[in-house]
């Protein structure tokens, strides 16, 4: 059941670091009062959204998925009570909430990019 999951986990691993170098980048940006409104580095910030964004979604609906085989249809999880069946319920719950800011923040670095 572990291993099912690690896509979740890879996932969310990537879009961790994705998301920590561009707070890396805005604070570097704030302290050196560089302006980051280059149309290049924008599409790249645009992108890589995207790609998380994509990534994280499709981690999200896979692990649902195997959580609803595993908990509803096949029953596994009241038979082998030692598997923590709700915690891995709620990591896909925050897989989605995070989905769902990914995709608002492309879609605004999106408009950001279309305004140039």
């Amino acid at each position: 059941m572990f291993d099912l999951l690690s896509y979740l986990i890879a996932s969310m691993g990537l879009q961790l670091l994705w998301s920590f170098g561009l707070a890396c980048l805005d604070v570097y940006a704030l302290r050196g009062k560089r302006d980051l409104q280059n149309p290049v580095l924008v599409s790249l910030f645009v992108v890589g959204d995207w790609v998380t964004a994509m990534l994280s979604l499709a981690a999200a609906c896979s692990s649902a998925g195997i959580i609803v085989l595993y908990a509803r249809d096949l029953d596994f999880c009241k038979a082998q009570s030692h598997i923590p069946c709700r915690q891995f319920e709620i990591s896909i719950i925050l897989a989605f909430i995070t989905w769902l800011l990914i995709a608002m923040s492309s879609h605004v670095m999106f408009w950001i990019l279309a305004s140039f």
